[in-house]
């Protein structure tokens, strides 16, 4: 009977298929692909990095409003008015399980009139790119022990598209990789949200005027802390604190800090505005303004 393995194989397989099949055709026990579970706000919002969080500060948040049985989804727009400089992001992320993110954003930074005084043409535009990634390690933002906060690591992969020009200014290269390390808890109780992140980094203006400079070539351990009370289902209030490295010759760079308030209208939106406060871009100080961001999470 030298069929009778093969033939027994085969058959084996047939049930399998069969039963794999029943299994995904009964709706009792199927999964769906984008479940909308997760409690308002808990997803975080888009920070100026592309990765959820907040307007500054990546948390260990995972986007969109999948749980761990699901898929999320979220895009964004952000604008931020500056006295000397407009921002404008948009961007789309992907949450798998409520365990990994990856997400893309676009950075246009308008240089307006200064633009002209630095020699580029008014209204020049410094373009990058960002392509991020986040791990949730351990904990959980909302369940589990107080003491233990949700842990991730994360990467976002900068790219200048003005490679020459910010090389120009002083930049050692035109793309550089962060990685950071954050843990974030929300205290549904207290209802206060706080998180605490370590950036290994070398961007000069979040990346927007590339990579290490003159003063410091190599990467430098950022702090990225987050303090917010969700004031109702609906509403987060909050601030954060951000410093960053200086590695311009031409220019100081400040650290930074937002205030911000955080609103659902509805399950799957989410509006924030901020005041924020970036200090000196490009020996043009003072850069204090408003932040506007739209996010549609599902």
């Amino acid at each position: 009977m030298p069929f009778s393995t093969p033939k027994l194989i085969l058959h084996g397989l047939r049930r399998t298929a069969l039963g794999a099949a029943l299994l995904l055709a009964s709706p009792a026990q199927a999964e769906p692909l984008l479940d909308d579970a997760k409690l308002l706000l808990t997803g975080g919002v888009t920070s100026v990095d592309g990765a959820s969080g907040g307007g500054l500060a990546t948390w260990s948040t995972i986007a969109g409003r999948g749980s761990e049985r699901a898929i999320g989804i979220s895009a964004h727009v952000t604008g931020i008015a500056l006295p000397d400089y407009g921002w404008q992001s948009h961007g789309l992320a992907l949450g798998i399980h409520d365990r990994v993110e990856l997400a893309y954003a676009r950075v246009n930074f308008d240089t307006r009139a200064v633009g002209a005084a630095l020699g580029l043409g008014r209204g020049f535009r410094f373009n990058q790119d960002i392509f991020s990634a986040k791990l949730r390690l351990v904990g959980d933002l909302v369940y589990g022990p107080a003491l233990l906060p949700a842990i991730a690591v994360g990467a976002a992969h900068k790219r200048s598209l003005d490679g020459a020009i910010v090389r120009a200014v002083g930049a050692a290269a035109a793309k550089g990789t962060d990685f950071t390390v954050s843990a974030t808890k929300l205290l549904l109780s207290r209802s206060i949200l706080v998180n605490a992140t370590a950036r290994l980094t070398r961007a000069n203006q979040f990346g927007l005027l590339g990579f290490g400079g003159g003063k410091q070539r190599g990467r430098t351990v950022q702090f990225e802390g987050s303090l917010a009370w969700q004031a109702s289902r609906r509403l987060a209030l909050g601030g954060e604190f951000r410093t960053r490295p200086d590695n311009l010759g031409i220019a100081q760079e400040n650290d930074a800090f937002d205030l911000f308030a955080a609103w659902a209208p509805v399950r799957n939106l989410t509006v924030t505005a901020a005041y924020v406060d970036v200090g000196s871009v490009a020996t043009f100080k003072g850069q204090r303004g408003a932040l506007l961001s739209l996010q549609a999470a599902f």
